[in-house]
C-alpha cells in the first residue's frame, strides 16, 4: 500500500516539475523573441529617422535659391555642382550626388570630393537607380491626381520632399542611405522637367557607433549576405533580396531568468527525492490518521464545530424525516428559529472569545429545556433552530418558547463580568402552516423577524399577514442600498423657531425615501431594516453629509442630525463624523448630534469617550425624547449635553391632564438650571406655543410653524425671516 501511494505521488511531482521546466524554457525563449522584436523595431525607428533626415537635407539643398538659380536655363554645371554637390558634402556628409535627366544623363554631379561625370554615375548607378525610379513613379502618380503638385502655395523644398524617396542600401562594404527627390521647375503652372537629384550618404563605423549608442544595441555592425543563427535587421535591394544584415549582441532576458531558476529546479529535484523518502517512511501513520479523520469529517459535515450542535444540513435532513412521519403519528411539529439578542454588542464589548463562550452557554441552556426527541441546531453566528416533535397544540410550542426565554434570561459571566442577553424566537407549525420543509423554515424566519421588530426577547407565531411584511423587508434590503448609492434618498429639514415663532434658530435633518414602485416608505419601516442589515452606517453617513452640505450656507443656525444607537457604537463613528464635517466645509460648532437613551444605556463608557472626542472637535449634543426613559436625569449629570428635547407625547397629553403640564414646566426649569437649551417637539397649537413660551422654553418645533421641507424652502425662510407669517399659519 505504501508503494502504491508514494511512487505515484513522486511520479506526479516529477511530471509537474518537468512540465514546469519545459514551460520555463519556452517562456524564456519567448521572452528572448519578444526582446529581439523590440530591439529590431527600435533600430528600425532610428534608421527611418536617419532616412527621413537625409531626404529632408537633400530636398532643402536642391530647392534652395542658389541651387535653383544654377539649374535655370542656361544652366551652369560648375555653379550647380558647388550649390548642390559641395553643399551636401560639406553640410551633411553626402559623398556622392548627381542631378540626372529622364534619360539618366548627368546634368551635374559630385563624387568623393570631385566633380562627378557620367562615368562615375554609371559606376554608382546600381545603388542609385532604385530611389531614382521610385521618385519618377511617385511624381507620375502625383501628376495624375493633381496638376499643381509643385505649384501654388507649396514651397519648393516641400514639393521636392513630397516626391522624394530614401532607401538603405549595401554597396558591398558599408551601408548607405540613398535619397532622391524630383526637381520641380518654376516654369509654367505644374511643369516637371524630369530632373531628379540623387545623393548617397555613407554609414561608416562612426555612424554605426552613433546608432549603437542611441539604440542601446551593443556591438552594432554590418555583415554581408544572410547571416545564420542570429537574425538581425535585413538590408534588401529594390527586388527584396537580402544583401546584408545589421547585427548586434542581443539582450536575452529569458536566458537570465533561466540562469537564476535552474539552481532552484535542481534543489526542487533534490527536495522531491527527500520528500518521497519521507512519505515512504510515514505513509502508514498518515493512512491511519486519514481513516480517523474521515470519521471526524463525517461528524463535522453534519455538526457545528463551536457548539457541537447539528448544523443546517443535518437540520434539513432531520426535518424531512419528521415531516414524512406526520400522517402516521397523528401529531404535529414546530420549527423554531432563534436569534440571540444583541450578540454583536457582546462581540464588540467583550471580544470574540466571549461571543464564542456565549454561543456555547446558550446551546447548553436551550438543550437543557428540550426533550430527547427534539432537535437543536446552530446555523451560524447567533442563529439557532429547533424541531419540536409531538406537538398537539399551540400551547405546547408556547410552553417550550417560554422555557427557553427563562433559561436565556439568567445572567452570563463573560470575562469576569455579568452580561444579560435575551433571545428572539419565531415559530411555524406543521401541518397548520404547511408541510414543506423550505416553506416552514421561511415562515419561521418571518415570525422571527416579527419578534425582533416587536422588541426582542420574545416569541412570535407565524400569521398570514407576516408574509407581506417579509416581502416589504426584502424589498427594502434590496433597494435601499441602491437608493443611497444613486442619491434617491431625500433629506428634508424641520425648522426650530424662537418661542415667538419669528426666528429660525436651527433645523433638524430628517430622512425620506420614495420608492419608484411602492411610493413613500415610512422611516419607521426602513430604518429598522437598515439597522438589522448593516446599512445604518451608510444611511447615517448619507444624511450627515447632505445636512452638512446644505447647512454650510445657513449661517448662525444649528443643523441637528439623529444618530442611531447601532451607528453610534460603530468603531469608526468618530472618525467618520469628523471626516464628513471637514470634507463638506461645515462649521463643527453648528453640527448637533441628537442621541436617545438607547445610545447610552448599553455601553455608557464607550459612549462617553466618543462624545468627548467629538466635543473636542466642536460638535454639539442633544438628548432626544427626554423624559420617556428611566435614566434621563442620570445621563444629564454624567454626559455633557448642550440641549434636551421634550418628547412630543408630553405635549399631546398636556391639554387633557395637568400632570403633563407640570412635567413640562419642571423639565424646562431643570434644563435652564443646568444651562441647557430646551427644545419642545410636536408643537401643533397656539395654546401649546403660549404655554411653552411662558414657562421659558428656548426653542419650539412642530407643524404649527413649519412641516419638514426641502433645503430650498429653508433657504427661503432664512432669506425672509422678517416676513415670516404669524404662528398658526403653517408653511
Amino acid at each position: 500500500m505504501t508503494a502504491r501511494i508514494v511512487w505515484p505521488v513522486a511520479a506526479v511531482l516529477l511530471s509537474l516539475l518537468t512540465l514546469a521546466v519545459g514551460g520555463l524554457v519556452l517562456a524564456g525563449q519567448r521572452a528572448n523573441e519578444i526582446s529581439l522584436d523590440r530591439q529590431r523595431a527600435s533600430l528600425g525607428v532610428l534608421l527611418d529617422h536617419e532616412r527621413a533626415k537625409a531626404l529632408r537635407d537633400l530636398a532643402v539643398t536642391v530647392s534652395g535659391g542658389e541651387a535653383a538659380a544654377a539649374l535655370k536655363h542656361p544652366m551652369s554645371p560648375d555653379r550647380a555642382q558647388r550649390a548642390i554637390g559641395a553643399a551636401l558634402e560639406t553640410a551633411y556628409g553626402f559623398d556622392q550626388s548627381f542631378v540626372v535627366t529622364p534619360e539618366n544623363v548627368v546634368v551635374t554631379g559630385r563624387a568623393d570630393g570631385q566633380p562627378g561625370d557620367q562615368r562615375r554615375f554609371t559606376w554608382a548607378k546600381p545603388l542609385l537607380s532604385g530611389p531614382i525610379q521610385a521618385v519618377r513613379d511617385r511624381v507620375s502618380q502625383l501628376i495624375l491626381r493633381r496638376t499643381d503638385w509643385a505649384a501654388g502655395s507649396e514651397t519648393p523644398d516641400a514639393a521636392a520632399l513630397r516626391s522624394g524617396h530614401a532607401r538603405l542600401v549595401f554597396d558591398g562594404s558599408m551601408l548607405r542611405i540613398v535619397a532622391a527627390v524630383a526637381l520641380p521647375t518654376t516654369e509654367g503652372d505644374s511643369a516637371f522637367g524630369g530632373l531628379v537629384a540623387v545623393a548617397s550618404l555613407p554609414l561608416g563605423p562612426a555612424a554605426l557607433q552613433h546608432l549603437s549608442q542611441a539604440s542601446g544595441h551593443e556591438g552594432l555592425r554590418v555583415e554581408a549576405g544572410e547571416t545564420t543563427g542570429f537574425n538581425g535587421l535585413p538590408v534588401t535591394d529594390e527586388y527584396g533580396y537580402v544583401k546584408a544584415q545589421l547585427v548586434w549582441t542581443p539582450d536575452r532576458p529569458g536566458d537570465i531568468v533561466l540562469e537564476r531558476v535552474l539552481p532552484a529546479i535542481a534543489a526542487a529535484l533534490l527536495a522531491i527525492g527527500l520528500f518521497s523518502a519521507f512519505m515512504f517512511a510515514h505513509v502508514r501513520t498518515v493512512t491511519t490518521e486519514l481513516v480517523t479523520r474521515e470519521a471526524e469529517a463525517t461528524h463535522l459535515a453534519n455538526h457545528d464545530r463551536l457548539s457541537g450542535l447539528p448544523n443546517r444540513a443535518f437540520f434539513s435532513d432531520r426535518l424531512d424525516v419528521e415531516l414524512s412521519r406526520l400522517k402516521e403519528s397523528g401529531e404535529g411539529l414546530a420549527v423554531m428559529f432563534l436569534d440571540v439578542d444583541k450578540f454583536k454588542d457582546i462581540n464588540d464589548n467583550y471580544g470574540h472569545s466571549a461571543g464564542d463562550m456565549l454561543i456555547r452557554i446558550v446551546a447548553r441552556r436551550i438543550t437543557g429545556v428540550l426533550r430527547g426527541a427534539d432537535t437543536l441546531s446552530r446555523f451560524g453566528g447567533d442563529e439557532f433552530a429547533i424541531i419540536q416533535t409531538g406537538v398537539r397544540s399551540v400551547n405546547d410550542c408556547a410552553a417550550l418558547a417560554h422555557r427557553i426565554l427563562e433559561a436565556i434570561r439568567e445572567p452570563v459571566e463573560l470575562n469576569g463580568a455579568l452580561a444579560y442577553v435575551g433571545v428572539s424566537i419565531g415559530v411555524a407549525m406543521a401541518p397548520d402552516n404547511g408541510e414543506d420543509r423550505d416553506m416552514l423554515m421561511r415562515l419561521a424566519d418571518v415570525a422571527l423577524y416579527r419578534a425582533k421588530r416587536e422588541g426582542r426577547n420574545r416569541y412570535s407565531f407565524f400569521e398570514l399577514g407576516m408574509d407581506e411584511t417579509l416581502r416589504m423587508r426584502k424589498m427594502v434590503e434590496e433597494d435601499l442600498r441602491n437608493a443611497l448609492e444613486t442619491g434617491l434618498v431625500d433629506v428634508v429639514y424641520q425648522p426650530q423657531f424662537s418661542p415667538d415663532g419669528r426666528k429660525v434658530l436651527g433645523v433638524e435633518a430628517l430622512v425620506r425615501w420614495t420608492h419608484p414602485v411602492h411610493g413613500p416608505i415610512s422611516p419607521a419601516d426602513f430604518i429598522p431594516v437598515a439597522e438589522q442589515r448593516g446599512l445604518i452606517g451608510m444611511l447615517g453617513e448619507y444624511v450627515l453629509r447632505r445636512a452638512c452640505r446644505d447647512g454650510k450656507r445657513w449661517k448662525n443656525i444649528t443643523v441637528a442630525v439623529n444618530v442611531s444607537p447601532i451607528q453610534f457604537r460603530q468603531k469608526d463613528f468618530v472618525g467618520t463624523v469628523a471626516r464628513i464635517v471637514q470634507d463638506e466645509g461645515m462649521e463643527a460648532g453648528r453640527v448637533e448630534l441628537e442621541l436617545t437613551e438607547g445610545v447610552l444605556v448599553d455601553d455608557a463608557d464607550n459612549a462617553e469617550n466618543a462624545m468627548m472626542e467629538l466635543r473636542a472637535l466642536g460638535l454639539r449634543f442633544a438628548l432626544d425624547d427626554f423624559g420617556t426613559g428611566y435614566s434621563s436625569l442620570i445621563y444629564l449629570r454624567r454626559f455633557a449635553f448642550d440641549k434636551i428635547k421634550i418628547d412630543r407625547s408630553f405635549l399631546e397629553s398636556m391639554e387633557t391632564t395637568g400632570e403633563s403640564a407640570i412635567l413640562v414646566h419642571s423639565v424646562v426649569h431643570l434644563g435652564r438650571a443646568l444651562g441647557l437649551t430646551v427644545t419642545a417637539e410636536g408643537v401643533e397649537t397656539t395654546e401649546q406655543q403660549r404655554f411653552l413660551q411662558a414657562v421659558g422654553c428656548h426653542q419650539l418645533q412642530g407643524f404649527l410653524f413649519c412641516k419638514p421641507v426641502p433645503a430650498a424652502k429653508i433657504d427661503e425662510l432664512l432669506g425672509l425671516t422678517s416676513e415670516l407669517r404669524a404662528p398658526g399659519k403653517a408653511s
